[in-house]
């Protein structure tokens, strides 16, 4: 199944896994990157929910902004390799 999410998302994984420099990794980067991409995910239902409640179609461009970056941030943190998430940090090593 991974493999499957894997080649599905491999245009955006490719931005984050290409590169051959030394980088740095700790197991806890990969789990605050998917904490930040829930926290991002959520912010985004609300920010939307809001402008949706109150009439407001300017509220839609900040809850899109943020979805693609909580949705990239799951999706790198749970199917990315260890250089992606690197990446991700900073890829300071």
């Amino acid at each position: 199944m991974k493999a499957f999410f894997r080649k599905l998302f491999a245009p955006l994984l490719n931005i984050f896994e290409s590169g051959d420099e030394p980088y740095a990794y700790k197991k806890s980067h990969r789990t605050i990157l998917k904490v930040v991409g829930g926290l991002f995910l959520f912010l985004a239902s609300v920010v939307c929910g809001l402008g949706y409640a109150s009439a407001q179609v300017g509220a839609l461009l900040p809850g899109l902004v943020f979805l693609v970056v909580g949705f990239t941030c799951i999706v790198v943190g749970t199917l990315g390799t260890d250089r992606a998430v690197s990446k991700m940090w900073g890829n300071r090593s």
